[in-house]
């Protein structure tokens, strides 16, 4: 009987214990509840209360909301893939192995593999690209409200294509005007009106802007109907007339997996001998009086020093990606006038092979790719306009060659090393500290949706100002053809 007292004061201390285990479990519950919860790439990200990382957080002000749109936006398009025969021959292919294309397997030197990072990457590849390539970004989120932009993998570029040609305006319209209307329900949409939202769209801006073309049934209206002119847009060439329009590399033939292969890549073009001290690759453009490719083709014809691969239509050659890689290998200046709009992809094809690019329209890399390209232009360039050229003031050689060597040193290594700034890695890989074009993407898009969201609506390019007042330099070559060429 005198251990009852004991037992019966043991037993009524019981209940306050489990208790307090109970509220030490809620607390901890809780505060990995409010700590962690985003998944980014694959790993947990601590942030603090309201929904902002703390200053040890990598992915502070990085984060990214994907909206998980229906297949018909992306997936499905891909897999319309042979509807296009008639015009993309090989889009099932080039849409293989995450937007890539087939490897390479290089019949000479086996240099251009797949196993080294080389693909038969089309021009128009980019929206897939892209979207496999945010699908190992680091700092997804799954939590709407903390992200600091939102991604839209709609494949616009690949829609385009799809009812570009013999279709109404209304059929290739259908894909952007179901898109903008999916996204203004959703409830991510409502918090900026858009303005926090991006998507790549793989084509000119111009292509997406079809009522303010010269040509009225060029393109979809995507980037003009509501729901689209809010969002910002990563384009191959800006069209300069909306802020929110920014333009990124063209896909090269290179995705490396490592930052050794890259290294690897820049030792090697360091290295090679430059027998032509010029080159070319590219068609004529008879169809427009004002394009200066002919006058290019005959100064380069008239010279030993030179080369050039001819892609008249029904040549192959300009479609050979070890042909064309080797000549701008072997070249010291590549030369890169407009074609059927003012950029090209060969820009970027010659300074991934370290040929110093040179331009004869500012819209062809200076007001384009400003992220990507130093701001001293002369540091990787040269630049020779078009009016001489047309009247034949110039001679392009003679230009080239009052170029010290000295600095033609310094300008090739300025463009071996932004070789990394212009191509993007293979996607289902993952460099560990350099930076390519997709991650310089990302960094411009975050930082100018910051802005959107701030300012509102959308401001107009200074520059609009000088361009509306000349049709030529608005879109000089806008539907001249039926498909984009060299």
């Amino acid at each position: 009987m005198k251990g009852a007292p004991a037992e019966q004061k043991t037993s009524s201390a019981a209940p306050p214990l489990r208790l307090v285990v109970v509220l030490v479990v809620v607390v901890w519950i809780s505060i990995l509840h409010y700590q962690f919860p985003v998944l980014a790439g694959g790993r947990v990200v601590p942030l603090v209360a309201g929904g902002r990382s703390d200053s040890a957080d990598p992915c502070r002000g990085r984060y990214i909301y994907v909206h998980d749109l229906p297949p018909r936006f992306n997936a499905d398009i891909l897999r319309d893939c042979r509807k296009t025969k008639d015009h993309w021959p090989d889009m099932c292919g080039f849409v293989s192995n995450a937007g890539l294309g087939r490897p390479l397997a290089d019949p000479l030197d086996k240099v251009f593999t797949g196993k080294n990072g080389w693909y038969g990457t089309h021009q128009f590849a980019l929206d897939a690209i892209f979207h496999n390539r945010m699908k190992q970004y680091g700092c997804l989120t799954n939590e709407s409200s903390l992200a600091d932009a939102v991604f839209v993998p709609f494949y616009a570029g690949f829609d385009f294509v799809r009812y570009h040609w013999g279709y109404d305006n209304a059929t290739k319209d259908a894909a952007s005007v179901d898109l903008t209307q999916w996204l203004m329900g959703r409830p991510e949409w409502k918090r900026a009106g858009g303005r926090d939202h991006f998507l790549v769209a793989g084509r000119t801006g111009w292509d997406f802007r079809r009522s303010t073309n010269i040509d009225p049934n060029w393109g979809t209206d995507l980037l003009v109907m509501p729901g689209g002119r809010e969002m910002s847009v990563l384009v191959l060439e800006s069209s300069l007339v909306h802020d929110r329009e920014y333009s990124v590399p063209y896909p090269t033939y290179f995705h490396p997996r490592s930052d050794a292969e890259v290294r690897r890549w820049q030792d090697r073009v360091r290295g090679l001998e430059r027998r032509w001290l010029m080159a070319f690759v590219g068609a004529p453009r008879p169809d427009n009086p004002k394009n200066i490719r002919e006058r290019i083709m005959a100064q380069c014809e008239s010279t030993d020093d030179c080369a050039q691969l001819g892609c008249a239509l029904g040549s192959s050659q300009c479609h050979s990606p070890y042909k064309i890689m080797r000549l701008f290998q072997t070249a010291t200046f590549c030369l890169q006038p407009p074609g059927d709009s003012y950029t090209r992809r060969s820009v970027f094809d010659s300074m991934v092979a370290g040929c110093i690019p040179v331009f004869f329209h500012r819209m062809s890399a200076y007001l384009q790719y400003k992220w990507y390209l130093p701001e001293d232009h002369a540091k990787y360039s040269v630049f020779i306009t078009e009016e001489e050229v047309r009247t034949g003031n110039v001679s392009i050689e003679a230009a080239l060659r009052e170029i010290p060597p000295e600095r033609v040193e310094r300008m090739r290594e300025e463009v071996i090393r932004l070789i990394p700034t212009v191509l993007y890695a293979d996607p289902r890989s993952k460099l560990e500290t350099v930076r390519d074009a997709f991650d310089i993407a990302v960094e411009g898009i975050i930082g100018k949706v910051a802005g959107a969201r701030r300012g509102g609506a959308a401001a107009v390019h200074p520059i609009d100002t000088m361009l509306a007042t000349d049709n030529h330099n608005l879109s000089p070559w806008q539907g001249l053809g039926s498909r984009r060429r060299k």
